[in-house]
């Protein structure tokens, strides 16, 4: 972790897709997308008719073809119909972060920089790279994503527990210096005091140690509070579900945005 005076009264970036601008103002809400099959994706789409949200994240690790080009491409054609100018977020999470995706990495990788790629057509925006299954390449896949036009999501999970608060921060600032233009970080909690640390963690990267945008969360019921307090602590996004959720503790979108919209009038 770096040194406090290292980082206080650094300038904060913000990073702006299609007009969203991430950082810096209001918590934004993502919606995930899971589907295994082309009817699921079409159930997935339709239900975000009338749901209040910025932009989507496709789970490419759910969908069982998503590997195939031409059926990945005709996959992010669809959804790219149905989200307009609203940014697409593309997330193949692998087992060992949670998710269902059983890559190898070299698979894994060439995914991503495919996905990245498609951005020129207008498909995607945004690439989930997670920091941990692309170890000591991370800085160099970032920058792979970047020079295809596409925006980096750096991610790193943990679904045995919550570290302490200097391991967190640790984390999330090894992002920032692999050149991530968004930091992300999700933790299990055990009890109460584990949301706190959390909580600690992210103000800490807020006043203090970050740079660009920021995302924490605290899974699960009793973390759940973690997603909606992002006025306190500075994160940049949410995640809420239109339907089907794709990590433990999501609530719905509509009462994210209501629960959002109260805590950001209480703090005007």
């Amino acid at each position: 972790m770096k040194d406090i005076t290292e980082m206080t009264g650094k300038k904060k970036q913000t990073v702006t897709v299609r007009g969203l601008t991430l950082g810096g103002g209001r918590t934004k809400i993502c919606v995930p997308l899971v589907a295994r099959n082309r009817q699921e994706l079409d159930t997935a789409l339709e239900s975000l008719r009338g749901v209040p949200f910025d932009f989507a994240e496709l789970r490419a690790d759910y969908y069982e073809e998503i590997g195939r080009a031409e059926e990945g491409r005709e996959v992010l054609e669809r959804v790219r119909g149905a989200l307009g100018e609203r940014p697409l977020l593309f997330t193949y999470r692998t087992a060992g972060e949670g998710g269902e995706g059983r890559l190898s990495f070299e698979g894994w990788q060439e995914l991503n920089l495919w996905a990245a790629d498609t951005c020129r057509e207008g498909l995607v925006d945004l690439v989930d790279l997670e920091l941990f299954t692309a170890g000591d390449r991370a800085a160099a896949l970032t920058r792979r994503v970047q020079q295809a036009g596409a925006k980096v999501v750096g991610s790193s999970h943990d679904f045995g527990g919550t570290p302490e608060v200097p391991e967190m921060v640790g984390r999330l600032t090894a992002m920032q210096e692999a050149g991530m233009d968004i930091v992300k970080l999700a933790v299990m909690p055990r009890s109460r005091l584990d949301v706190g640390r959390l909580l600690e963690a992210a103000v800490l990267m807020e006043e203090t140690y970050g740079d660009r945008p920021c995302v924490t969360m605290s899974m699960g019921k009793t973390g759940g509070s973690s997603r909606i307090l992002g006025s306190l602590t500075g994160s940049a996004f949410t995640f809420a579900s239109a339907g089907r959720t794709s990590a433990p503790g999501q609530m719905a979108a509509a009462d994210v945005r209501r629960i959002l919209d109260m805590l950001e009038e209480e703090r005007t």
